[in-house]
């Protein structure tokens, strides 16, 4: 009953093609739309919003929600923890889904990608080498150069999805593994993707994101303390 209701405020919002922000009808609309109770009406609205798909604002009424990607972080974050402390290899697994994204991408990139955002790659990858003389590349450069290189698709979702596979195993790996970084090859690995898709060398550009994340997995089955 509860998640068929949610289905149907779901489909309303479809309906009438409401976007993010937009009003819903009241608490009593819905009822007499749903031909439901009250307390129906709450909890399916309860359980959408815990899928950031509506937006309760006390005192103010139930909007649609921004529909992101916060519910799947945390499952991917809680699934991948749940796994790791079961002794499972889930932190490499979440990686492994994260290097098939990308490197199904990156050859639609090679000679491809417009002058404004090598631009901008070019950036990221200099300032990657300012930090790494300083001692380490910043996590946030790194999700910067990814997430410049792969806006050039044009693709919202897509964007979203990729942001929150790195969310996911950032936070992840943050915290359960110290794993020993070496900042100029992390330079250099980005250098290469860069140069490899600005040439339009497309099986180069997807031979230089396997490297990079054949590096990330080296240092992750490398030896660490058992968990506390």
């Amino acid at each position: 009953m509860a998640s068929d209701i949610q289905e149907r405020i779901k489909r309303l919002i479809v309906d009438r093609r409401l976007s993010s922000g937009a009003p819903l009808p009241t608490e009593t609309e819905l009822m007499e739309l749903l031909g439901v109770s009250r307390n129906s009406v709450r909890e399916a609205l309860k359980a959408l919003q815990a899928m950031g798909i509506v937006e309760i604002r006390h005192g103010f009424g139930t909007y649609v929600g921004p529909m992101s990607m916060a519910p799947m972080i945390e499952g991917l974050i809680f699934r991948t923890v749940a796994g790791h402390y079961r002794g499972e290899e889930s932190l490499l697994q979440l990686l492994e889904l994260r290097e098939a994204v990308e490197t199904g991408l990156i050859a639609r990139l090679a000679g491809r990608i417009p002058a404004a955002d090598l631009a901008e790659l070019d950036a990221i990858v200099q300032r990657m080498e300012a930090e790494a003389e300083a001692g380490a590349v910043r996590a946030e450069t790194d999700r910067a150069f990814h997430a410049a290189l792969y806006g050039s698709l044009d693709n919202t979702l897509l964007s979203e999805v990729l942001e929150a596979f790195w969310d996911a195993f950032h936070r992840v790996r943050t915290d359960l593994v110290d794993i020993p970084t070496d900042p100029k090859m992390t330079c250099t690995q980005h250098r290469q993707i860069l140069e490899s898709v600005r040439s339009g060398d497309a099986l180069r550009a997807e031979e230089a994101v396997r490297e990079h994340f054949g590096n990330i997995r080296t240092r992750l089955r490398s030896p660490l303390p058992d968990p506390e």
